[in-house]
């Protein structure tokens, strides 16, 4: 099990909910009949009240719980906040961009272990999707899904061909920016049709070609590459995504910091919906 902090969440909302309930349960009744043999005896109303007042952990545990569930559920079952940590999903997709992501378009899953008990959805060509890197689940990634089970994609001269169709490019045009506030990076930003998903991608005109590669996709399993295609960590040299490690579909910029130009909010980013 990976300890990551949904399991952290889960974990805090059943040792909260096991005070609170033992308390109410047990503790609580205790604490009763203790005030009630203090009234007998004629003790003050303050003795009363100082027997029956809860215990510090269970008043914490007792205001901490709903909000722990409220917010577990929200996660788990609805949306999740991520982070955009590096530059792979450029140019759609910058470091420092706050993101939303579906937790329920490709099925209802059991929080922690991730098993999907309810489908509904599945990935489709195109779909930025958030998933458990399959060489650490620990670790969550996002890539756009190049490949569903049963496609064959080739990549030749930095083209796409699923089963044989190539997926057209448009014209390049240059694109700059910066990398960690200084190094300025020269690229060419091109429009690509992934099947009936138009979406731009970055192509660094100085990089190496890869040479022709072709891949089979399983049952189960989903071939991923970055927008930033030659700057980006993907099934091209780890291989696919199995359907359990996925966590949701991103869908939406709801804050972004640009840390690659010294900081501040990128108040035109905000509110844009990831295509």
């Amino acid at each position: 099990m990976i300890w990551d902090f949904s399991a952290f969440m889960a974990l805090a909302l059943v040792v909260t909910g096991a005070i609170w309930g033992l308390d109410r349960l047990l503790l609580a009744r205790r604490r009763g009949a203790r005030a009630a043999v203090l009234a007998t005896e004629g003790r003050s109303e303050s003795e009363q009240q100082a027997a029956t007042r809860e215990p510090v952990l269970v008043e914490y545990a007792r205001a901490f719980f709903p909000v722990i569930l409220i917010v577990f559920l929200l996660r788990s079952f609805l949306v999740e906040p991520f982070r955009i940590p590096s530059g792979s999903m450029m140019p759609n997709l910058l470091a420092g961009d706050f993101i939303l992501v579906n937790k329920f378009t490709y099925g209802i899953r059991i929080p922690v272990w991730n098993h999907r008990v309810i489908e509904l959805n599945t990935p489709r060509h195109g779909d930025v999707m958030v998933f458990r890197f399959p060489g650490d689940p620990g670790v969550n990634y996002i890539k756009r899904v190049v490949g569903v089970p049963g496609d064959r994609i080739q990549y030749i001269d930095r083209k796409i061909y699923i089963n044989g169709k190539l997926m057209e490019q448009g014209a390049a045009t240059d694109y700059i920016y910066s990398e960690n506030g200084e190094r300025r990076v020269m690229t060419q930003r091109v429009r690509e049709q992934l099947d009936t998903t138009a979406h731009d991608i970055l192509l660094s005109a100085g990089a190496p070609l890869a040479g022709n590669l072709e891949f089979s996709v399983p049952d189960g399993q989903y071939f991923v590459m970055g927008d930033n295609r030659d700057r980006s960590n993907d099934s091209r040299y780890w291989g696919t995504v199995p359907d359990e490690n996925i966590v949701g579909r991103a869908f939406f910029i709801w804050f972004s910091w640009d840390q690659n130009n010294g900081g501040g909010v990128a108040w035109s980013r905000m509110g844009s919906r990831i295509e």
